[in-house]
């Protein structure tokens, strides 16, 4: 091949400060960044996960690129991306303002030193001092390390103790023999990784999602939700980030209405699957005298798990404009569904109206009436499934993660917080004091929120390119082996279904709610 037509070896990345490096994107989520990483096998043949099995919600996710010489870090709640690490400049050619930062080999593999201070300086310009660190074991040979900062983006840079003084300024000490070219680069947002390294990763991060989701197009793409209240009764608010909150009344939000609000559900789920049926005989032994059901939930709702494309051949389209055409043609159509939306990390079932759930007892008298429903003629929205995209879980990276609390209106427990990063203890404990005496009997209530058994881990593996640094989901007291297993591993991927008032919560063995379904 001549050498004027001969491709390159290594991809060309842009590193843009306080924005992301190519088509990485600071502020985007898990899921979206696992999708187009996942396109690309051949760029990105490599991904390994790690995360905390007995805290997956609150410990950063981290994804490796041994491949390309990469690490990504995501913030354990929303799952964002936070920082972006170079760790091998041999593995990935980049660019800054049309300047190469090194120039690689022909071949892959090849070891290829960093850039040097001196062309760094060229590149980026001068920047204020950085910050030393002393050599952090006996196996350092003696070398530190001084980190450079620039406002999202800084450098590390091998540096012999014995040359560092503190009166020498870093121009000189970076510029002399005793420092090494760079070793690793960061990408992040902020002036100086030494204002931003402590609370980069925490939980509730103030701008979640900074970037859009990469793989659409602004001019189609509807507005993320960031979170959703759940208040009772039937009724949702979906917070998002630039537009005004979406208000979902179950029994009376059309099909018509989630187009609107949501745009057009990325697969359309037809709902066949009645292996439950058999649990759907029993009911409170007073919930027909109560005109809403106040019993706090029956065995439908507990195990109606059918409820989105996992086990299915669902109707994705990546074409918006057909998605849409199909919602009109079954605008008409009696065929229940559920509309799955794995960008906002939900799923909504779409059948005909039904009474919801009652109020929470602790709510205002306000909050206590009953929502008008619409006809019984036609499909609305009556039941929402929230997706945690818990690391370790069978449907992990189906669905980007959505985070929601529950609103009691309690006015005397103001401080307690009902999340989706709490553990279900934590959740059942004040659920059962707030429905405290809905129930016949004793008997009926243990009965209600005992844990049914849900395997999700028989039938079709998702299994990818992915990998996850020690396997599924385990218990907390579990001690976990040492190695990679890929996501169709060994795994029972078992959960537990507990049911309250309008909420039916899947539980994996560490405590994290793996889904939550509102009805």
């Amino acid at each position: 091949m001549p050498a004027f037509l001969r491709l390159p070896v290594h991809p060309l990345e842009e590193v843009h400060p306080n924005k992301g490096l190519g088509f990485l994107a600071l502020g985007s989520s898990l899921h979206e960044t696992l999708i187009r990483l996942k396109a690309q096998p051949d760029s990105f043949p490599n991904i390994d996960i790690s995360y905390a099995p007995a805290n997956p919600l609150g410990a950063p996710v981290i994804l490796n690129l041994p491949a390309n010489g990469l690490r990504l870090r995501f913030d354990g709640f929303e799952q964002t991306l936070r920082l972006i690490e170079v760790l091998d400049f041999g593995q990935i050619q980049l660019n800054y303002n049309n300047t190469e930062f090194v120039k690689l080999p022909e071949s892959r593999g090849a070891t290829t030193a960093g850039p040097t201070f001196r062309h760094i300086y060229h590149m980026m310009g001068p920047t204020f001092p950085g910050e030393y660190l002393p050599p952090a074991s006996s196996s350092s040979k003696g070398l530190g390390s001084y980190i450079l900062s620039y406002p999202g983006v800084a450098f590390s840079f091998p540096l012999q103790s014995s040359a560092w003084k503190p009166e020498l300024d870093h121009v000189s000490l970076l510029s002399s023999s005793a420092a090494l070219p760079a070793k690793s680069l960061a990408v992040y947002v902020g002036s100086s990784w030494q204002d931003v390294r402590e609370g980069l990763l925490k939980p509730n991060p103030p701008s979640p999602r900074l970037a859009p989701s990469p793989h659409r197009s602004k001019d189609h793409r509807p507005d993320e939700i960031e979170l959703v209240r759940i208040q009772g009764n039937g009724k949702l608010e979906m917070m998002r980030r630039s537009s005004p909150p979406m208000q979902m009344l179950l029994g009376g939000t059309t099909p018509q209405d989630l187009v609107m609000e949501l745009g057009p559900p990325d697969a359309i789920y037809y709902k066949n699957d009645r292996r439950l049926s058999i649990h759907k005989t029993r009911r409170p032994s007073h919930q027909q005298s109560q005109p809403y059901g106040a019993s706090p939930t029956s065995e439908d709702d507990m195990t109606d798990t059918d409820q989105s494309s996992t086990h299915s051949n669902a109707n994705n389209s990546d074409d918006e404009s057909d998605a849409a055409k199909v919602i009109r043609d079954n605008f008409h159509s009696s065929s229940e569904c559920f509309y799955n939306y794995f960008h906002h990390g939900f799923d909504i079932f779409m059948s005909y109206p039904t009474d919801p759930s009652p109020p929470f007892p602790t709510s205002a008298p306000g909050d206590q009436e009953r929502p008008r429903t619409s006809g019984r003629d036609h499909l609305v929205a009556t039941k929402v499934i929230l997706h945690g995209n818990v690391p370790g879980s069978y449907p992990f990276n189906r669905y980007r993660r959505v985070r929601w609390v529950i609103e009691t209106g309690d006015p005397m427990d103001k401080n307690v917080i009902l999340d989706s990063e709490s553990p279900f203890v934590a959740l059942s404990q004040h659920l059962q004091q707030i429905w405290k005496g809905a129930y016949g009997s004793d008997s009926e209530e243990i009965s209600f929120q005992r844990g049914m058994v849900l395997n999700r881990g028989w039938g079709d593996s998702p299994g990818d390119s992915c990998e996850l640094l020690g396997g599924w989901e385990e218990s907390a007291d579990t001690a976990k082996k040492e190695g990679s297993i890929g996501i169709g591993g060994p795994g029972s991927g078992n959960t537990k279904l507990f049911g309250f008032p309008g909420l039916v919560f899947e539980v994996l063995k560490n405590d994290a709610v793996s889904s939550l379904t509102v009805y």
